[in-house]
Formats: structure tokens, sequence, C-alpha cells
């Protein structure tokens, strides 16, 4: 993907399962990638794949619930590559499973403000620099929860719409300023967070495949892509869109 190639992404989660996926990919095609990830260990490594492999990429600690954080990923950004064209939010967490009634403040709040409050100050400080360098394309990491409504995790599918929300909105605010913003929207994915949910229903990943018509779940690549080319110049008249990687699970 020639259009990726010389550009500097952003992935935030950079360090497992779509995230990962995502920033191997982007340097992959030639972008310089600069990982936020909580867990150090997991982003470093993500930044020695990469580098073994020829590309080029930086890890910084930073939680997105923390606006000191997130305003620092971006500034590494700027000041190691003088510039931002792209970035994947991705950071997020399931929560607790449960009916509502059951819930705590607590979790919600933990959900929340990984989740919503995260992507809100990603864009709040990717934008800024985009603007500042001509342009740029964002994607956000919504989930098939943020179009439907799911028993048992509804904290969890209420953060996931307010994510389309805001891409929404910034979309409506930015596109015609040269910044693009949409959303993927995947199903049940090969990652953590699904081995995480499959256990809470006392199975494996692959016990999910009969929810998805085309048989299977989702591998990361397969979002990673469509990540990718919502960044790219082919996706030039594409904003504020939610893409579903999630073989069929919303049109049944």
């Amino acid at each position: 993907m020639a259009e990726i190639n010389g550009k500097v992404a952003l992935v935030t989660g950079g360090g497992t399962g779509i995230g990962k996926a995502t920033a191997i990919a982007f340097a992959r095609e030639g972008a310089k990638v600069v990982i936020g990830n909580r867990n150090v260990e997991a982003g470093e490594a993500v930044v020695k794949t990469i580098k073994d492999a020829g590309g080029e990429a930086v890890f910084q600690r930073t939680d997105v619930s923390s606006e000191d954080d997130v305003k620092a990923l971006v500034a590494l950004a700027v000041s190691r590559y003088g510039r931002l064209d792209a970035a994947f939010n991705n950071a997020g967490v399931g929560g607790m499973p449960g009916p509502l009634a059951d819930q705590t403040a607590e979790n919600y709040d933990f959900v929340m403000d990984i989740n919503v409050k995260g992507v809100w100050l990603s864009m709040k400080y990717e934008i800024a620099a985009m603007l500042q360098g001509g342009g740029g394309a964002i994607v956000n990491n919504s989930s098939v929860g943020g179009l439907l409504g799911f028993a048992g995790v509804g904290i969890y599918s209420a953060s996931k719409h307010a994510v389309m929300g805001l891409t929404k909105s910034a979309a409506l605010e930015y596109s015609a300023k040269g910044v693009r913003v949409n959303a993927v929207n995947p199903a049940v994915i090969r990652t953590p967070m699904a081995e995480g949910l499959a256990k809470t229903h006392k199975t494996e990943p692959d016990g999910f495949a009969a929810l998805h018509p085309i048989g299977r779940i989702g591998e990361p690549d397969e979002v990673a892509n469509v990540v990718l080319f919502l960044c790219s110049d082919k996706a030039s008249f594409v904003t504020g869109t939610a893409s579903c990687v999630d073989g069929g699970f919303t049109v049944q």
C-alpha cells in the first residue's frame, strides 16, 4: 500500500491483539509507528518485532485515560518524526460482565474512562497535530457492540456506542479541514479480550464461530487491513463511517 509508505502512524493499545497487528501492518507498509500501551513489556516487544523486520517504531507507556499521557504520546510522534498522519485509537477494555442492575460504579468508570474518555483525549491531541501538519486520518476502534445491544455487557456496549458518537461528530467538525475520522466495528476477533470473554462463557474463542454467518471468528490482521485502508489515500472520500469487520454478524 504505497499510500502508507513514509507516513507517521500512532496506535494506542498497540501491545496486543488488534493494536499489535495494526502497528506491525503499518510498519510493514513503510510507516513510522508510535505505539502507546499500558503494559510496557508488551509495547516494547512490538517495537522489537518491527525493528527486527527492518521497520521503524517507538514506544511510550500510555494510559489513555490520562490526559498527560495522551498529550505526551502525540508530542512524541511530532517531536520524533515531525508530524502525525494517521492514528488508530484502539485501546479498550471489556470490563466486568453482568446485568446492568448488578454493575458497580467502579466498573462503569473504568470502562468509560478507557473506552470513551480515552478516545476523546486521543482525538483531541491527534486532531490538533494533524491540523498543524496539513491533515490526516483517524480510525477509532468501536465494536459490533457499538451498533447493537448485548445482554450482560451493557456498559461495554454503551461505551462503544459513545465511540461512534465521537467518531461521527469529529468527522462532521474536521473532514472539511483535512482530517477524516472513521470507525471499525469488529465482531469476535482472536485476541486476549476474546479469550477473556470465552472463559466467562466456559468455551474457547472459536466457540463463538457459529455467531458469525461466515462460519468463523476473525483474525487481528483482518481488522488491521481495514484500518490501513481507511488511513490511506485510497479512502480519501470516506469519513464518518462504521466499517463492520464482523463476518456478517450485524446483518443477521
